[in-house]
């Protein structure tokens, strides 16, 4: 029996381009970018261009982009040393939270309500003369809502107050631009078919993080340590493998999910009221255990998940829906359903398939 994989936002499997990539760069490379010799600067030819191409596709300069080991990482860098009065949201992922909470930082956690994020209004209204950042994931990693992030970042831009912003669950599944008011951003290479530990952050000339980090000069003096090249240039391949062409793919796939989940139980509810991302879909099972129900489509050979990775592990219901206002027994009753563009039509009626077996 083939297993369907329908848990993206968790980990994306590594796409034939990037394998090439990596393969090539283990067979052509050796040197260290610091090092003088010709091997060491033909690494750091390769690690220029993987920069080049990343920021050309994040449509930054160069010199804006910083790699890290990830969105994690990140995001702990980017908030670095923050004080003052900070405003974010509710249902952010747990490293922003994690993050945010060890800041000696006055931080406004805004509602997001059943709607799955905040709006530019509620924003507007939090702003203090006090405020020093806002703190925002463009995409929802559980329910897939997207944030205004174009209004809000218009908000931060006229008030002079930094927009850092998690990036991971919107590059590769809609059109990329960065707002002009969005100071920084982070993103992660497993999300986007390329391997786990690699990941860049973009920051605004201008703004300034504490450095998680110290050591070297590596990363324009940012973080230090000899870079992960392997892993740069498997990210380079996963940003020049994304095909605008397929953020529709994804949509057709999602909706053709949704609406048969919703056929074969109809008091399925939706999580999340606002506009989703082309990839993701979380469901709430009235009546049913979210967790029972896990491991029966796991066993039917159907891998979905119970929110973010990071958290799903756990017996407790997911700490976004509930913040969202979801009652408990609904929050425990929910699943997320995340596709990814090598999800085929044929992998979703072989879903429909096994849930319609489970769920019966």
């Amino acid at each position: 029996m083939k297993s369907i994989y329908l848990d993206h936002n968790a980990t994306t499997p590594l796409d034939r381009p990037i394998v090439q990539a990596i393969e090539d760069f283990l067979v052509t490379s050796l040197g260290n970018p610091s090092s003088t010799h010709g091997q060491g600067q033909q690494a750091r030819g390769q690690l220029t261009e993987a920069r080049r191409l990343i920021a050309k596709s994040l449509g930054v300069l160069p010199q804006e982009v910083v790699f890290t080991s990830g969105a994690t990482e990140g995001m702990n860098f980017l908030l670095n040393g923050l004080t003052g009065h900070i405003i974010t949201s509710n249902v952010e992922h747990a490293c922003t939270e994690a993050a945010l909470k060890r800041l000696a930082a006055d931080v406004d956690y805004l509602p997001a309500g059943l709607f799955g994020a905040i709006t530019a209004e509620q924003v507007a209204k939090a702003l203090r003369p006090e405020t020093r950042a806002i703190v925002l994931m463009a995409v929802n990693n559980e329910t897939g809502v997207i944030t205004p992030l174009p209004e809000i970042a218009e908000i931060a831009e006229k008030a002079g107050i930094p927009l850092i912003v998690d990036a991971v669950a919107w590059l590769g599944k809609a059109p990329f631009h960065i707002p002009r008011g969005v100071t920084a951003l982070a993103i992660s290479g497993h999300k986007l078919h390329a391997p786990s530990g690699i990941g860049a952050v973009f920051i605004r000339k201008g703004f300034k993080p504490k450095p998680l980090i110290v050591g070297g000069p590596q990363e324009l003096g940012w973080r230090g340590g000899t870079e992960n090249m392997l892993g740069i240039v498997a990210l380079a391949a996963a940003m020049k493998a994304i095909d605008p062409s397929q953020f529709q793919h994804m949509t057709l796939l999602r909706d053709q999910l949704e609406q048969g989940i919703l056929a074969l139980y109809p008091g399925a509810l939706i999580n999340g009221q606002g506009p989703r991302i082309s990839n993701t879909l979380n469901v709430a099972f009235p009546d049913k255990d979210g967790e029972t129900l896990l491991m029966s489509l796991d066993q039917a050979g159907l891998a979905v998940s119970l929110g973010s990775a990071c958290s799903s592990g756990a017996l407790e219901p997911s700490r976004v829906l509930l913040a969202m206002g979801l009652p408990t027994v609904l929050a425990k009753a929910s699943l997320r359903f995340s596709l990814s563009r090598m999800t085929t039509s044929e992998e979703i009626q072989a879903a429909l398939a096994i849930l319609k077996s489970v769920l019966r």
